[in-house]
């Protein structure tokens, strides 16, 4: 009867029982096991692919090498992992933050003006630094003569007194060196006083007073001014005042025991002078090597206005006057 032959009709849904990812169970009620051949079984457990999972599309729900490799797909999908890798090993590479070893200040009064000012002079003023190297034992000698001196008593004598003074020397010969070079009015303006500055270090930066009308001092007179500067300077009391209207400038670096450098030129100056480390060398001398005391000076100058023959007088000048100091009293 119908009913009868309807019967079976329930058992169509069952058919695609073996295709769903999870077995069925067996008689035993546990989960069948998959069906697949031998080689697609090491397949995936190369692969570290679990049957149990892999949708079978092979004859009578047989799971096929392109059924594990189809399961396999996804895993590689973790490539984006590697993609990530990257980042993370540029990160490990990267240095960490020093935090607690870095301390940031931030640019302001003397030392923000001393930045823009040296900014200011490299990029416009076309620089040019020569150097000479000097046997200064004579200097030395008066440096020790003068502080037993009556009349430099009580004030500030050393080597960079006597650079000071020829360096004056050098520019009262040749006063083309005073200058400054006036972009505005496009004039070179020469100026017939000589205010020295002289680089000072201090807790604030460095800065550079100025001795007002150095050339006109007597060498007391000079060892006064110059002792006062470098008192004030490190005191912290130096008015803006003493650091305007500079004409040329002195830089010790031998101070510190280095031999010499390029200074950088002051805004509205011509010149500057480097003062190197006066060391014990040995030097000819009256056509034998002996111990010297020698000294590296370094001079930077404007090229638009100080050409290489005028830059070379003064320098030779002060080389001359500091290797023979009794021209202190035939040239001054």
């Amino acid at each position: 009867p119908l009913p009868a032959a309807a019967a079976p009709a329930p058992a169509a849904p069952a058919a695609p029982a073996p295709a769903p990812p999870r077995p069925e169970l067996n008689g035993h009620g546990k989960a069948a096991r998959p069906l697949a051949k031998p080689p697609v079984r090491k397949l995936a457990k190369d692969l570290g692919i679990d049957l149990a999972t892999v949708t079978p599309t092979g004859p009578d729900g047989t799971i096929t090498r392109e059924d594990v490799h189809a399961a396999a797909a996804p895993a590689p999908a973790a490539v984006a992992e590697p993609v990530a890798q990257p980042a993370v090993a540029e990160a490990e590479a990267a240095p960490a933050p020093a935090v607690g070893r870095e301390r940031r200040v931030p640019v302001k009064g003397v030392r923000k003006a001393t930045a823009q000012a040296m900014v200011s002079s490299a990029f416009t003023a076309p620089h040019v630094t020569e150097f000479i190297t000097v046997d200064v034992t004579r200097t030395m000698k008066l440096v020790a003569d003068l502080k037993q001196d009556p009349d430099m008593a009580g004030l500030r004598v050393n080597p960079l007194l006597l650079v000071a003074k020829a360096f004056l020397v050098a520019i009262r010969r040749n006063p083309e060196i005073n200058a400054v070079w006036d972009d505005g009015a496009q004039e070179i303006v020469y100026k017939d006083y000589v205010n020295l500055g002289i680089a000072a270090a201090t807790p604030r930066g460095l800065i550079v007073p100025n001795i007002k009308d150095a050339g006109s001092l007597t060498l007391p007179e000079l060892a006064s001014a110059l002792g006062e500067l470098v008192s004030t300077a490190r005191e912290g009391k130096t008015s803006p005042a003493a650091m305007s209207g500079g004409t040329v400038t002195i830089t010790n670096v031998g101070v510190f025991g280095v031999d010499t450098g390029t200074p950088i030129l002051n805004p509205g100056e011509s010149a500057i002078l480097a003062f190197g480390a006066v060391k014990l060398q040995p030097w000819v001398h009256k056509g034998k090597v002996k111990p010297r005391q020698v000294t590296t000076l370094a001079l930077s100058f404007d090229h638009r206005l100080v050409d290489g023959e005028l830059g070379s007088k003064v320098l030779a000048d002060i080389a001359a006057v500091l290797e023979q100091p009794k021209r202190l009293i035939t040239w001054a």
